[in-house]
């Protein structure tokens, strides 16, 4: 976790120690590496907003972050840029707490400023069967983002999730995938029968002529041979949405957002939910009943002669 406002690294700078000791316990919690970027970038920048008021870590209280919150507040971030930076505070100082750096948590007190309620985006079933059928399977990068996307929307994979397979994570006799979530935490996931048959004709016909290197492990490749990456996901799924024509903007999560909404809708119950996703609050997962509630509340006010 680099940053310019910590230049010495030194044993003496005590803000170069306290970001060294926070990186350091993300990592043994297993935290994504995209998570630790920026939560990271938000520490350090409290780390140069507090050396400029000359301040060390255990010198921040409550008051001191009223005020970084209020010169967050002035330089015109998004509420959910400052309500994460905040976060970021929190889980910072409470890394300290625990390794006995400071005697308590200054940002616990602290207010998240109010963010507009946004459901999530999601896409109905037709539409979700008419892009994943307006893929074909004639060439090995045509199969390979019909098993990539057939797998996205039956098992509701986060986009680093689907990247990180390997070819070991299919088990084609449990009709399953074994996937390695957030904090290394490990969970495995029903996949339908044609996302299995997707898979099948891509490790038989397709990944083969990918391959470039035989003790490549990763499941979905590149036209080099290597492991996708999460923008190349985003960028194939914009394409097929494209020529499917379908309706807004298509990204990876909202396939895992219809997933959860289609479950929801067939009378999944939110427990089984938040397990297939991974989600370590049930809380998280509820969003998907405001999702439903705000379709049928479409539905009444378009057909009840008395809305």
């Amino acid at each position: 976790m680099k940053n310019p406002a910590i230049g010495a690294e030194g044993n003496g700078d005590p803000w170069a120690r306290a970001l060294r000791l926070f990186d350091r316990d993300m990592r043994r919690r297993g935290a994504a590496e995209r998570t630790r970027r920026a939560y990271g970038a938000d520490v350090g920048r409290l780390a140069t907003w507090a050396m400029s008021q000359q301040l060390t870590p255990a010198e921040i209280g409550y008051r001191e972050l009223r005020r970084y919150a209020a010169h967050l507040s002035g330089q015109d971030l998004a509420p959910a840029t400052v309500a994460r930076s905040l976060a970021s505070l929190r889980a910072m100082f409470r890394t300290l707490v625990d390794f006995g750096e400071v005697t308590s948590n200054p940002a616990e007190l602290l207010a998240s400023p109010k963010q507009p309620q946004r459901l999530p985006s999601t896409m109905s079933a037709g539409d979700v069967s008419a892009l994943l059928d307006a893929i074909p399977a004639s060439t090995p990068l045509e199969a390979r983002d019909r098993a990539l996307f057939e797998v996205a929307y039956a098992s509701g994979l986060r986009a680093e999730e689907l990247v990180n397979l390997d070819t070991t994570s299919i088990d084609f006799d449990g009709e399953q995938v074994r996937v390695e979530g957030k904090g290394s935490k490990t969970r495995f996931i029903p996949v339908g029968e044609p996302a299995m048959r997707a898979l099948t004709r891509y490790l038989e016909r397709a990944r083969p002529a990918l391959c470039a290197e035989q003790d490549e492990s990763a499941l979905f490749l590149s036209k080099s041979g290597r492991r996708l990456s999460t923008s190349d996901v985003r960028r194939r799924l914009k394409t097929w949405a494209r020529r499917a024509a379908s309706q807004g903007a298509v990204h990876p999560h909202a396939l895992r957002h219809s997933f959860a909404t289609h479950l929801l809708d067939g009378g999944a119950d939110l427990r089984s939910i938040q397990e297939l996703l991974g989600h370590a609050s049930l809380s998280t997962t509820q969003v998907y009943t405001r999702v439903e509630s705000a379709r049928l509340k479409a539905a009444y006010s378009s057909s009840h002669p008395r809305a």
